[in-house]
């Protein structure tokens, strides 16, 4: 989902991490779902990238 919504609003991993203040290997990992963050960071993703509620609910019922 947040891969989706990154190449959407035309940001590089590199760009995206750097707005909202982790690393691109964190994103990395997070677009592949090989890691979990805080409820903050995520946060910052959601609102960085415009993330409709359904899809945010989509993705935490997963």
């Amino acid at each position: 989902m947040i891969k989706k919504y990154r190449l959407k609003n035309k940001l590089s991993q590199e760009e995206l991490a750097e707005e909202i203040g982790i690393s691109p290997r964190h994103l990395q990992r997070l677009e592949l779902n090989e890691e979990n963050t805080r409820v903050s960071t995520f946060k910052k993703v959601v609102k960085t990238l415009n993330i409709p509620d359904e899809e945010i609910l989509k993705f935490i019922k997963k």
